[in-house]
């Protein structure tokens, strides 16, 4: 057999981008990432550990780092404040849960639905529309706090439901990557569909959906992150405490918590974060290889 340039020049048989089984040559790859992919993992690592540390080890000094004695007082503390709320903690998860949910499938439907158009449809001021996108995407979420108010205000949306889920459907972010992934796909496909009599609601369910999967497992991870731990729709538009979701629950316990008892309260507070943090962990790791496909299809092209 006929060997390619690869093995003329270097004398090792190319194994291709991602081979299947080790070689040697692969050791330096291993040399750089192993210690990135540890110093990546600190963070993760902080979080689990400072949720089972005793008091002592909370505030020791110089600060530890990992826990030396690991206890569950932390969470025993968090779910006795949890059982004497006037409100149960069942009211507050249903509605992060609804409101995750929600957010999530409609964040989809709509960015994708918006992105397929300005990819893969002529109309006038595309390409402004799109240019407006990606200048929403340099402005922080601080930045719009009292224009945001001031729409969500004259909608008549203060103190519903609703507030939760429409501000957030908006994702420049979103949108800029489902676009860049759909250029990826052939007009030729497109265009064979249009002959064969499909309309686009058939074109964009059945062929741009199965096609984009992985980037819609991004939005999807993105967008749960955004609904998931955001208290702060609660604070600022929401006055009905049954309309509040898990994250400001959780906030308002721990701040109540350290203003009462500072100890008590910082246990609380990284018990608190942990639960938090674990959701946002679990859809990562079922998403995340769906996650890497995308960031290599989306770059700028």
């Amino acid at each position: 057999m006929k060997r390619n340039w690869f093995s003329r020049y270097t004398g090792i048989r190319n194994r291709g981008i991602n081979p299947k089984g080790f070689h040697v040559s692969q050791i330096k790859f291993y040399v750089l990432l192993l210690p990135l992919s540890a110093l990546m993992l600190l963070p993760i690592l902080f979080i689990f550990s400072s949720a089972f540390k005793p008091p002592d080890e909370l505030f020791a000094f110089p600060p530890r780092f990992l826990v030396v004695n690991p206890t569950l007082k932390n969470f025993s503390d968090l779910f006795s404040k949890m059982s004497n709320a006037g409100i149960p903690v069942s009211r507050y998860l249903f509605n992060s849960i609804l409101i995750t949910l929600v957010t999530v499938a409609a964040s989809i439907l709509v960015s994708s639905a918006a992105a397929y158009s300005l990819s893969k449809k002529r109309f006038k001021l595309k390409r402004i529309l799109f240019a407006v996108n990606n200048v929403a995407l340099m402005f922080v979420p601080v930045a719009v706090t009292i224009p945001r108010f001031l729409v969500i205000e004259r909608l008549n949306l203060l103190n519903t439901f609703w507030v939760h889920i429409l501000p957030v459907l908006a994702m420049p972010v979103g949108l800029f990557l489902l676009k860049q992934f759909i250029d990826g796909i052939p007009d030729e496909v497109i265009e064979a569909a249009q002959i064969d009599g499909a309309s686009d609601w058939w074109i964009y369910w059945r062929i741009i959906l199965p096609m984009i999967q992985p980037a819609l497992a991004t939005i999807a991870i993105l967008t749960f992150q955004a609904a998931w731990n955001n208290a702060e729709i609660s604070t600022l538009y929401i006055n009905n405490e049954s309309l509040r979701n898990l994250a400001f629950y959780l906030s308002t316990l721990t701040t109540t918590a350290t203003g009462a008892n500072a100890v008590a309260g910082q246990g609380v507070a990284a018990a608190a974060a942990l639960i938090m943090f674990l959701p946002n962990l679990i859809i990562f790791i079922f998403l995340q290889r769906q996650v890497m496909s995308t960031m290599s299809h989306s770059g700028l092209k």
